[in-house]
């Protein structure tokens, strides 16, 4: 299989750790119980500790499909090919405008793809390397000759999942659960990737479903369709991103060595890895262990958590920036939500 292209697009409005205390503190003054300026403090320091700097979210005037439109048609010129050379798409990630019939038609209709088959991938952060992994099947069953793979993680819209709710703190506990959120960034993203029986990729998966509940955003009525009663989830109530961020990243630091220790692929024939952009501190502290910190490409410090947009995001930005070449070993390093984890490899 062929990574023919990936390229990223982000919106304008840049915002700052300053710019997060602010808001944090604008939307939590008349709710806050204790002293706010001392916990807003702690929040900018634990940004900065984790690698955080800036992220961009939607500016005056842009919408995500404007951008996504952007990102694909960019795709598909590095890819020498148009719409019609497209014979399947999937809409990944979290952020979406439609349940029905889902995003993947929704951006076809809008892009003009008029017969293209379509359908979602939602899986957490692992979206987007889950979506490339069935690729990889289907396209060795000849069904299909190249795919097109699109995100657009814009979940700081007013009155998402994140903002303003999110922002809006009653007491110093909260940040366990809502730290994640001021980590955010957004992005589209457009992947083009075509059938290659002489490049063959490699996946290694494992799952955590014990941990579920520590990252969530439930839906109305989710009670009705869950049975463990978990008091972690729904602490801000349904349609509210929930997130145990410490916890996360302890559970997924023996699993990701798991993962990398199972790829067959020698470590020293890689040349870059790409990991979720969760934070750096934490991916590079495990990476240390692992002994391939020296091979880590963050985008975290000055794009956020790009949610599944973090890893075709970062392959994007470093191939822009010279920094991956035809025919170098690439490895995928990715923990998300359920949980799920992932190490894959291929030569670009």
């Amino acid at each position: 299989m062929k990574l023919e292209s990936v390229k990223v697009v982000l919106p304008s409005r840049k915002v700052s750790n300053e710019d997060i205390i602010e808001l944090i503190g604008k939307h939590s003054i008349a709710t806050f119980e204790g002293n706010l300026d001392k916990t807003l403090d702690n929040i900018l320091f634990y940004l900065k500790y984790s690698g955080s700097q800036n992220r961009n979210w939607l500016g005056d005037g842009e919408t995500p499909i404007g951008l996504l439109t952007q990102a694909v048609n960019q795709a598909l010129a590095e890819a020498n090919c148009d719409n019609s050379d497209i014979d399947l798409l999937i809409y990944t990630g979290i952020d979406r405008g439609f349940i029905e019939p889902g995003g993947s038609y929704m951006v076809a209709h809008s892009l003009g793809m008029k017969e293209v088959h379509c359908f979602d991938i939602l899986d957490a952060c692992m979206s987007w390397t889950r979506a490339i992994y069935i690729i990889y099947t289907l396209l060795q069953t000849g069904a299909y000759k190249r795919a097109l793979v699109v995100n657009s993680e814009f979940n700081l819209r007013d009155d998402g999942y994140v903002y303003p709710k999110v922002f809006s703190l009653t007491n110093e506990e909260q940040i366990n659960w809502s730290f994640p959120g001021y980590t955010l960034g957004e992005a589209a993203t457009a992947t083009v990737i075509s059938y290659d029986p002489n490049n063959p990729w490699e996946f290694n998966f494992r799952s955590r479903t014990d941990l579920a509940d520590l990252c969530t955003v439930p839906l109305e009525s989710y009670q009705k369709y869950y049975s463990s009663n978990s008091p972690k989830v729904g602490l801000d109530g349904f349609n509210r991103f929930t997130s145990f961020g410490n916890d996360l990243h302890l559970n997924a630091s023996q699993e990701l060595k798991v993962v990398l220790e199972q790829l067959k692929t020698p470590l020293d024939e890689v040349k870059i890895v790409f990991p979720h952009a969760s934070s750096k501190k934490a991916w590079d502290d495990v990476a240390e262990i692992c002994g391939i910190k020296h091979l880590m490409w963050h985008i975290y410090p000055t794009c956020g958590n790009l949610v599944s947009a973090s890893v075709p995001g970062g392959m994007a930005t470093a191939i822009q920036q010279g920094k991956v070449q035809r025919g170098d070993r690439i490895v995928g390093w990715v923990g998300s939500a359920g949980m799920s984890f992932c190490s894959y490899s291929f030569i670009y």
